[in-house]
């Protein structure tokens, strides 16, 4: 780089980078059914492996590592030791899974950080009944994979001079447009269509619905238009107002409101799924998928099953499919009311169900 000219102020950059050492280790449990004697909160380790010059175990604890979660398996990830004696701690992240279902392209965890013969894991990473329906036990073993990335140190490097920035001098704060957006909806400023749902009325802006979803633009510029009165009305059927509100709320805002102690999420989550299906708005369908996937149990599963099925939830189907490989779970879940509902309604499911029924 040839000298600044005098009086011109001198350029350079550099940039932080962390220098990381990845592996993994496969730890295959044999004789699953003999380790189940081993009693809550102890454990059998691995042999020691090398990551990042760095020794590991991994604690597998049959019976779950307290009372707590007895009926499940435990795996615990632990730094036997440095090479170096001086490190005292090992900044690094993890992940496990059982081998057959490591992705190719693998997210790990947070960042931990890891001291000798301490470490991290899973308390709950699978109940004893899954593991013993599911396939990744075979002929009374399971095998698991445990990846770490090692973050050995961080050092500085030089950047190129077309890297350079100049100082900052101006600060640009993220974006807010979905509050202004959100006043909008709130004030009724410049509406120009009114809903009608049950008996309450929602004022609203054609533009940004029709931004915002095909089905709103259609039915208030194309080929729907004529659902619109002159009066600029528009009716909707079989929808509670508290849903539509939230639906508004998410198609200006791209969030979903706060919900009010009165209100159930999981029940409030089913009918916005209902409602992103019948207005094309994939991102809210996913969004209330991810929170039904947290509720579902004995008494919900059923239900959030016809649902996800007959609004190709796929992430949710899988998510209730993999709960009720437990006979533990599926056979009182047959006994249901939702249970009788899905049948009546759902008949590809009840294949896939009679499929894992057969499987016992």
């Amino acid at each position: 780089m040839p000298p600044a000219a005098a009086g011109e102020p001198s350029q350079s950059a550099s940039s932080i980078v962390a220098d990381t050492s990845r592996g993994y280790h496969i730890l295959r449990i044999d004789n699953y059914s003999l380790t189940k004697a081993i009693p809550t909160g102890e454990f059998l380790r691995s042999r020691p492996f090398t990551v990042g010059r760095h020794r590991w175990f991994i604690k597998y604890y049959p019976n779950g590592y307290s009372s707590k979660v007895a009926s499940y398996v435990s795996f615990f990830l632990i730094l036997d030791r440095s090479v170096a004696d001086s490190v005292v701690e090992v900044i690094a992240q993890y992940d496990l899974n059982f081998v057959d279902e490591v992705e190719e392209h693998l997210t790990l965890g947070e960042v931990c950080s890891f001291k000798s013969q301490l470490g991290w894991g899973f308390k709950a990473f699978v109940t004893r009944d899954e593991l013993e329906e599911s396939k990744n036990l075979k002929g009374d073993s399971f095998a698991v994979r445990c990846d770490i990335v090692v973050v050995n140190q961080f050092r500085a490097e030089d950047v190129e001079e077309e890297a350079v920035n100049s100082p900052v001098l101006v600060s640009v704060p993220p974006s807010n447009l979905h509050h202004y957006l959100g006043d909008l909806l709130l004030t009724e400023k410049g509406a120009d269509v009114v809903f009608l749902v049950g008996a309450e009325t929602f004022a609203a802006h054609r533009c940004v619905l029709a931004i915002r979803s095909p089905v709103f633009r259609a039915e208030l510029f194309g080929t729907m238009k004529e659902g619109v009165t002159c009066t600029g009305v528009v009716r909707i059927d079989d929808m509670e107002p508290q849903v539509f509100k939230a639906l508004l709320h998410f198609v200006y805002t791209d969030s979903l409101p706060e919900a009010n102690e009165a209100e159930e999420e999981d029940v409030m989550s089913q009918h916005l799924i209902v409602a992103a299906d019948r207005y094309n708005l994939e991102r809210l369908k996913l969004i209330c998928e991810q929170k039904l996937c947290r509720y579902i149990d004995l008494g919900t599963v059923a239900t959030i099953l016809t649902l996800a099925e007959q609004h190709q939830c796929h992430g949710l189907k899988k998510a209730c499919l993999r709960f009720l490989r437990s006979s533990a779970n599926l056979k009182p879940v047959i006994a249901t009311d939702g249970f009788d509902h899905l049948s009546k309604s759902c008949p590809f499911v009840m294949m896939e169900l009679l499929a894992i029924l057969h499987s016992y």
